[in-house]
């Protein structure tokens, strides 16, 4: 039986806990669930880093708020951080350390929203992008990306849903849940179409580290003149294996921090100290290295799982990533009907006891899919894959 709760995110438009969140609390139910639903990554926190948060502890470095707009320290450690990767911001006047993406994306709308303004999202899209847009009264509004193109912007697609009331172009890079890296040239494509529509462009970058081809993540951050257009937003959460610690930055014009700092400053007075300390430790060369590590077992992890997925055709057809820690698998079916993914999800979890988030939740285009987190650890992907193996020896999507 399928949750009321479960389903009420698909019925209603609206606030409601991320499906992605009441997925996990629907596998919480089952005993020995083996979950590759939410992405959090199975790694510890780098020891380095707790070493830094500690001594920051002891020291009595925490106990206090910081500044609101986050530690000195450590927004001069980021604004050198982003001139490497080509990116000129003030450490004083144009960052903001948060906490976590999800908040700088959310102070981020509320500055620049007014109510009943449209958010042009691709869909699919992490789920929790149209819940802000909401909270900050706005109007999600879905373009479909190209499946068939690896899951590509189509910038038309964009252009023809552009109204008077448009006001936010809001893209994930490298995307959630498609592993996509968006190509230079449409996202070229979509600031001319910001500049001509007086339009903001807000990147969320999370995933930027964790990228499995030669190709290379482009931010419109890096143009200067578009510097009072772009929002940028990053996290330590999945680069340094750190969800819990809660921190991230924004970057932006003065002229934006500005107005996104208010909101963050009525949000949470700063982000949590003691996570702070952390992250000035993330960006040691220690904390570094991590990355890397992370990065070798994604590989490993990625290959485990299309190996999975090319042994139940009948099954899945996926797209490969090229980044993040997610695959996004369409459900066949040889009717050739779209498969309804939260009622696959729940039964699967029913009788398996493994949790996979159903496509509807990252948007319209997204039904008829699953997300699969490659992020957990090769014992749990090992048991999940077999589990899931001898479900459909005795299951087909036609049935």
């Amino acid at each position: 039986m399928i949750s009321p709760i479960f389903m009420s995110v698909f019925r209603t438009g609206k606030m409601t806990v991320s499906p992605i969140k009441l997925m996990e609390l629907e596998a919480s139910k089952h005993s020995k669930v083996v979950s590759l639903a939410q992405g959090i990554p199975s790694f510890d926190t780098p020891e380095y880093i707790k070493k830094v948060a500690i001594d920051a502890i002891m020291s009595g470095k925490s106990a206090k708020y910081s500044l609101t707009n986050g530690l000195p320290e450590l927004r001069e450690i980021v604004a050198e951080e982003l001139r490497k990767e080509g990116m000129h911001y003030h450490y004083q006047s144009e960052i903001i350390v948060t906490c976590g993406s999800i908040e700088g994306i959310t102070a981020s709308l509320l500055a620049i929203l007014n109510p009943g303004d449209e958010v042009l999202i691709p869909s699919p899209v992490y789920a929790s992008y149209a819940q802000a847009i909401k909270l900050a009264h706005g109007v999600p509004v879905f373009v479909p990306l190209d499946e068939e193109g690896g899951w590509s912007v189509k910038v038309e697609e964009f252009e023809k849903r552009i109204t008077p009331r448009t006001r936010v172009i809001f893209y994930c890079n490298p995307s959630n849940p498609t592993g996509t890296i968006f190509k230079k040239e449409d996202l070229l494509l979509l600031a001319d179409m910001a500049k001509k529509h007086d339009l903001f462009l807000l990147s969320d970058e999370v995933y930027k580290d964790f990228v499995y081809t030669n190709e290379e993540i482009f931010a419109l951050a890096s143009i200067p003149e578009l510097k009072d257009r772009v929002i940028r937003v990053f996290s330590f959460s999945k680069a340094f294996a750190m969800t819990g610690w809660r921190v991230g930055f924004v970057h932006s014009s003065a002229k934006n921090i500005t107005e996104i700092l208010k909101i963050h400053d009525s949000m949470v007075t700063c982000a949590p100290v003691v996570s702070q300390y952390a992250a000035i430790g993330a960006f040691s060369e220690e904390g570094k290295k991590s990355i890397q590590e992370f990065k070798t077992a994604y590989i490993r992890r990625l290959k485990m799982t299309t190996t999975f997925l090319n042994t139940l055709p009948d099954v899945f057809s996926y797209v490969k990533p090229n980044a993040s820690y997610f695959v996004f698998p369409k459900l066949v079916s040889k009717s050739e009907k779209i498969i309804n993914s939260q009622d696959f999800c729940m039964e699967l979890l029913e009788k398996t006891s493994v949790a996979l988030v159903p496509g509807v939740a990252f948007g319209p285009t997204g039904e008829g899919h699953v997300r699969i987190s490659f992020g957990r650890s090769e014992k749990d992907l090992q048991e999940a894959f077999e589990r899931m193996n001898l479900f459909f020896r005795h299951f087909t999507l036609s049935s």
